[in-house]
């Protein structure tokens, strides 16, 4: 039990069935990572990033957390979207959530849940700027789920007013910022209709005038 020995196992038919379809599979990829993408997901397991786009190792560059959430205050979220944007040169952030996820579940129930509260604040405070269009809603599971659609466009917006993607875009860097949410009742992503290619679409409060 101490080794795990059924994970260590399937890691080995893994590795085994990559090579037998492609044996300079992982010499190429331990040479370097250069992927066009950075994924800021939930932590939840039943959304893997590469597999639900049809991805391979490599080709992804991934941030997780609970709700897909971007804070100001975050440093290893910053630190990685600094070092996508800035060392990895990626061209694209997805900000992706998931109908149904259980941290925004968590932020709408008015009871504690410990740590985790403090992290929730966030998800709350996406509440209150929508909380008229919200509370219209009788469906619990549709207000979950507009809700957890407001949280990723809330996170588009806190990517964008990094000064990392703004410096990125000052230089002339080639970088969009999308939301989209998946769906795990039957694996289908819908793209929010929110993406951000420059400063110039963002609020000037957040814009950073470098000059």
């Amino acid at each position: 039990m101490r080794t795990l020995k059924n994970l260590f196992d399937n890691n080995i038919q893994w590795a085994a069935k990559i090579k037998e379809s492609d044996p300079e599979f992982f010499a190429k990829l331990s040479r370097q990572q250069n992927p066009e993408y950075l994924w800021i997901g939930c932590s939840d397991s039943r959304v893997p990033s590469n597999q639900i786009v049809g991805m391979l190792p490599g080709e992804i560059f991934v941030h997780r957390n609970i709700a897909n959430v971007v804070i100001h205050t975050d440093l290893n979220c910053l630190s990685v979207i600094q070092y996508a944007v800035e060392i990895l040169k990626v061209k694209h952030i997805i900000v992706c959530g998931h109908y149904g996820c259980g941290g925004i579940r968590a932020a709408l129930e008015k009871k504690a849940h410990g740590l985790i509260d403090s992290w929730l604040r966030h998800i709350k405070d996406v509440y209150r700027h929508h909380q008229g269009k919200l509370d219209a809603i009788a469906d619990d599971n549709e207000r979950l789920n507009l809700l957890c659609e407001l949280n990723v466009i809330e996170q588009v917006g806190n990517v964008c007013h990094t000064s990392i993607v703004q410096k990125a875009w000052e230089s002339g860097q080639e970088l969009s910022v999308h939301g989209w949410i998946y769906s795990i009742e039957d694996g289908i992503l819908k793209n929010l209709n929110v993406c951000v290619d420059g400063a110039c679409e963002m609020s000037d409060t957040y814009r950073i005038h470098w000059k």
